[in-house]
């Protein structure tokens, strides 16, 4: 008979200890030769990025190819990505190594690594990623970050962002010269198979790459210069991404010329770009928040595979491109243990593709899908960490009236074994507001959620109005209404559960990261419903963020709220920190303080008001982190100070023995 236990006190085997022991993040996968390899983000070796390699069809175990102290992680746009490819002949492999941001080359058997550009005049001040070497080897084009000068009185505003030729010949420094200057923003540098065309995408503030990004293309020279560049596609109003060449010469990439990123196609010589793909209610594409997003891969004779979202969720489909680029209708692949995929995926042979996958009961996860056989084969299992499957809450795809519209979330209902709450009691709710704002949640397995619904909480994972995954039309929904309809939709999510009896409507709770900060603190203000929040490294005041942050994010906010500082007004209007008068719920805030993203002043501003206004509160700083937590010992912590914050305003003891945080005020 199940033990009745108050919600919240649930002993749990998913501890917060096991949380970080299950955070290591996969990427990849890219293929070499019998060879698979991806990266992991550890956060048991301080966030360390690490390069695995694996041979297929072999019971060989995983081979770190970078080893400690090497990381493979760049700072271009902060958010990274690209930061590792093979050489042109797959005997070296080339990475962007995190303490100095210069790129290095090794063997890709293995070995000592040894730099190929040069130190800068001030640390990490050219950043590189996203390269690709020139099919005839000898040199690469790449993304390059310039920060010398920002900030000196006769120097620039922000950094530059160019592509940029590095020579690999020999075995040192190479000459470098640049490619491609103007744009503020440039990406996915990519030759054709000959070698004769290189594309490339770019964009200008006050664009984010979901809003409009431009994909061009130029013949290149034998002196690596490149002639008179042309545009493919996109521009005002349409986002492009995902470009790549395939084997037959044509450029391929997704476009949401039609309300949903769909494949098209590009040759030399092309007046326009073809549709490959024509879906409605579903995309094949996400926002380019990191370098290295592309959501299909060539199979061979004209046949791609393809990663579609269709309402968050994701699955595989094969793709004919056709005689011509015609539309078609892609042919699902059986891949039912699966919700989430890549951010890429890659070609193993004619007839199957390695891909990083996630479930509702297992986290990141490569895996090979066999097209004809529908076949999948696990190739890096996620980290057993030893929890019966009994625990894990699975994901309700629920949608609910906010305002005069529909909205989405994912509904976990609190899940345990030979426990349940009391009688006629129900349960409280947490919910979530992802960060971004121009991201999505999933119903993969998720620690962090599981860490909540394991100890009697229910939770609600938002996906607002904003969000990507539902087209364009609901990505644009956030246009000038965030800290608007964000908030609304967490507060109907609530409302929606409290008024069907899922939850208890008095012990409501909602916490948020990022983007998802700023929308915990306005909820606080805007609705009563809520017992108390959490920040995680949050916005609270956008007038200091549309001064003070990086230059990929610099002009985010034009399309967000409007432009500054003509609209200034709304910019103050919408800050939490101009607010708190409102704000009386208890708030914990938690940052890392090498944030460069939500600097540390303005988790240090909201936590002045609520001491200034007696609101009850706690402050927990993490030295050494960035714009998340990486390290363990951060995970662990942030957790458990978050069950014990909650315990003290809900009025329940945690079954775990957590210390109180020096900065608690107000909490007992």
């Amino acid at each position: 008979m199940a033990a009745k236990v108050p919600f919240g006190s649930w002993p749990s085997p998913i501890s917060a200890a096991l949380v970080a022991a299950g955070g290591i993040r996969v990427g990849g996968p890219a293929v070499r030769g019998e060879e698979l390899w991806w990266s992991e983000s550890r956060p048991a070796e301080n966030g360390r990025v690490a390069l695995v390699a694996q041979e297929r069809n072999a019971a060989a175990a995983p081979v770190d190819r970078l080893s400690a102290p090497w990381s493979a992680r760049t700072r271009v746009h902060e958010y990274g990505g690209g930061a590792w490819w093979f050489g042109a002949d797959g005997s070296e492999v080339l990475f962007t190594e995190w303490s100095d941001q210069r790129i290095y080359r090794m063997s890709a058997e293995g070995g000592e690594p040894t730099a190929v550009t040069a130190e800068p005049a001030i640390p990490a001040g050219w950043r590189y990623a996203d390269g690709r070497e020139h099919p005839d080897g000898g040199w690469l084009a790449c993304v390059r970050e310039d920060h010398h000068g920002v900030g000196e009185t006769d120097g620039r505003t922000e950094a530059a962002n160019e592509l940029v030729a590095v020579e690999l010949s020999g075995t040192g420094v190479g000459e470098m010269a640049v490619l491609v200057s103007g744009p503020d923003f440039v990406a996915a540098p990519r030759f054709s198979p000959d070698g004769r065309w290189l594309s490339w995408l770019q964009w200008d503030h006050p664009n984010m790459p979901w809003d409009a990004t431009t994909l061009c293309a130029a013949p290149v020279f034998a002196n690596r210069r490149l002639g008179n560049a042309q545009v493919v596609a996109g521009g005002d109003g349409e986002s492009v991404h995902g470009a790549d060449w395939t084997s037959d010469g044509r450029l391929v990439f997704s476009g949401d010329r039609n309300g949903f990123w769909n494949l098209l196609s590009w040759r030399p010589g092309d007046i326009e770009a073809s549709a490959v793909t024509a879906l409605e209610g579903a995309e094949i594409g996400g926002p380019m928040w990191n370098f290295g997003l592309r959501r299909w891969c060539e199979l061979g004779a004209g046949r791609l595979v393809a990663i579609v979202t269709t309402d968050a969720v994701d699955h595989l489909a094969v793709v004919d491109a056709g005689v011509g680029g015609a539309p078609v209708t892609p042919v699902p692949v059986s891949t039912p243990d699966f919700v989430a995929f890549g951010p890429s995926v890659a070609a193993v042979g004619p007839a199957e593709v390695a891909v990083a996958a996630a479930g509702p009961a297992v986290t990141d996860t490569i895996v090979t899908v066999s097209v004809a056989t529908e076949a999948v084969t696990v190739v890096r299992p996620a980290a057993d960490l030893g929890v019966d499957q009994r625990w894990f809450s699975r994901a309700e795809a629920i949608s609910f009236e906010s305002g005069d519209r529909a909205a989405h979330a994912f509904f976990y209902p609190p899940t345990g074994v030979d426990v349940t709450g009391p009688d006629g009691a129900l349960p409280p709710l947490v919910v979530i507001g992802h960060g971004g704002p121009t991201a999505h949640t999933t119903p993969a397995l998720n620690h962090k959620v599981q860490y909540w619904t394991s100890r009697g909480f229910a939770v609600v994972d938002v996906n607002y109005g904003g969000s990507t995954g539902f087209g364009r039309a609901y990505r644009r929904l956030l246009d000038d209404a965030w800290g608007v309809v964000d908030v609304a939709d967490c507060i109907s999510a609530a409302a929606h559960l409290a008024d069907a009896g899922r939850v208890d409507g008095d012990r409501l709770l909602i916490r948020g990261s990022s983007a998802g900060g700023l929308t915990v603190l306005a909820a606080l203000i805007e609705s009563e419903r809520f017992a108390a929040g959490t920040s995680l490294y949050g916005v609270v005041d956008l007038t200091a963020l549309a001064a003070d942050t990086h230059k990929f994010e610099s002009r985010y906010t034009d399309g967000l709220v409007g432009p500054y500082p003509e609209r200034r007004d709304v910019y103050e209007a919408r800050s939490p920190l101009n607010r708190t008068d409102g704000l009386s719920s208890p708030l914990l805030v938690l940052q890392g303080l090498e944030d460069e993203i939500v600097p540390p002043s303005q988790a240090e501003a909201i936590v002045g008001a609520l001491a200034a206004g007696g609101v009850p509160h706690a402050y927990v700083p993490f030295e050494g982190e960035q714009h998340g937590f990486r390290k363990a010992e951060n995970v662990i912590r942030s957790l458990e100070v978050e069950l014990w914050f909650y315990g003290r305003v809900l009025g329940f003891d945690p079954a775990d023995e957590i210390a109180a945080p020096d900065g608690a005020v107000g909490l007992g």
